[in-house]
């Protein structure tokens, strides 16, 4: 299974971004092979809409989970629509988050926030 994980640098030992649509990278982990890619965000410096774009490319790149701290409910339409389910990230590393998604430790995200609008500093 194909997971995504919001970091702020390229390595496992990382802590989860607590940015789901600027996070300048994301870990994509191979659950059963444990390959890892790092992909840069090229959402991040989008002037409006980074989650819904994030989550696009997400999508794109054929996720079926995502672990992070919090995501907006555009970004979560998204990954909804295309059957990624969202995990609430843990205190921890990213090596530590996967951990814990193997051993089915991991909640469903419930909490889905209306966004940070602007946040990029563009009128919309």
């Amino acid at each position: 299974m194909k997971v995504a994980v919001p970091v702020e640098n390229k390595s496992l030992e990382a802590p989860v971004c607590p940015s789901f649509g600027r996070t300048p990278f994301y870990a994509l982990i191979d659950t059963e092979s444990e390959a890892c890619e790092f992909v840069d965000n090229a959402a991040a410096a989008s002037q409006g809409g980074a989650g819904i774009k994030a989550a696009q490319s997400l999508v794109d790149s054929g996720i079926a989970a995502l672990i992070t701290c919090r995501c907006g409910k555009n970004a979560a339409q998204v990954l909804n629509a295309a059957g990624v389910k969202m995990y609430k990230a843990q205190d921890g590393s990213v090596k530590d988050n996967i951990v814990a998604f193997k051993d089915r430790r991991l909640s469903l995200l419930a909490e889905i926030h209306s966004g940070f609008h602007n946040h990029g500093g563009g009128k919309e």
